[in-house]
This record gives C-alpha cells, sequence and structure tokens, in this order.
C-alpha cells in the first residue's frame, strides 16, 4: 500500500497501480469511507456522497463498495441483525463492540484478549492467521 507522508495508506494511488480508474464518483466515496469513523452502510454513503455530487447513484455507490471490497481498499462487516457497514482497510487490528440498541460500533483493541486467542490456539496447536471479534452489548442502566 501507498503511504501518504502523513502515515495514511494512499488508497486512491494503489487502485490507479491495480488500472482502476479512479472516476469522481468513486474519489467521493472513497474519501467518504477513508475519513469516517461510524462503520456507514451503503445507503449512508449515498446519504454522504449526493452532498458532495447530487448525480451519484445508490447503485454507482454498490458497485463502487464491491469494487473496493474486492481490492482490499475497504472492509465490508456484516454486523448481526443490519445490513453491511464498511470501514477503510490498513488500520491497526481492533475488534468491535456493537451496541444493540442504538446500532453504534465502538472500535477496541486489548492486549489481554489478543494475547488470550493466542494461548488457546497454541494450546489447540494452530496459529492464528486472521480473526476477528464482535460482542453485542446494551449500555449499562445507571442505579
Amino acid at each position: 500500500m501507498t503511504e501518504h507522508t502523513t502515515g495514511r495508506v494512499d488508497h486512491e494511488a494503489d487502485l490507479r497501480k491495480a488500472g482502476i480508474r479512479i472516476t469522481r464518483p468513486r474519489r467521493i466515496i472513497l474519501r467518504i469511507v477513508s475519513e469516517t469513523d461510524d462503520h456507514p452502510d451503503a445507503y449512508e454513503i449515498f446519504r454522504r456522497a449526493v452532498k458532495v455530487d447530487k448525480n451519484i447513484s445508490l447503485s454507482t455507490v454498490y458497485r463502487t463498495m464491491k469494487l473496493l471490497e474486492e481490492h482490499g481498499t475497504i472492509q465490508r462487516h456484516a454486523f448481526a441483525g443490519g445490513p453491511s457497514r464498511f470501514e477503510h482497510a490498513g488500520e491497526e487490528h481492533h475488534d468491535h463492540l456493537i451496541d444493540v440498541e442504538t446500532g453504534d460500533v465502538i472500535e477496541f483493541r486489548s492486549d489481554k484478549i489478543e494475547k488470550l486467542q493466542d494461548e488457546i490456539a497454541r494450546e489447540l496447536g494452530y496459529d492464528i492467521l486472521h480473526h476477528k471479534l464482535e460482542l453485542y452489548g446494551r449500555k449499562r442502566r445507571s442505579a
């Protein structure tokens, strides 16, 4: 992946190197996904994109998301009970806590969890190649 001097991954340059044409709608959609931290679904990406260019269609968003996923630029998450949601790839590994009442997705990283997963895999005779952890919860109510 190509990195900017800021440390951000330049997905647009990587896509160009792969022979993908970067159209205005694709650039807008890529920017939206790259600059967001809230794991939007395709409709929310569409809603944000038409604020920038009213000619972008929902089908353009779906096609672009599929293309970006195929090239490893974004990650698709199918959190239980909802539509696919997206985040840009290339971030440090993290896990997700999904608020079942609001749908909010909270990213977190825990060295304890990572260590425990490695220990369990090792005890079972495996090396972890990839994993994801999704926790579903409800915010505690104050007593």
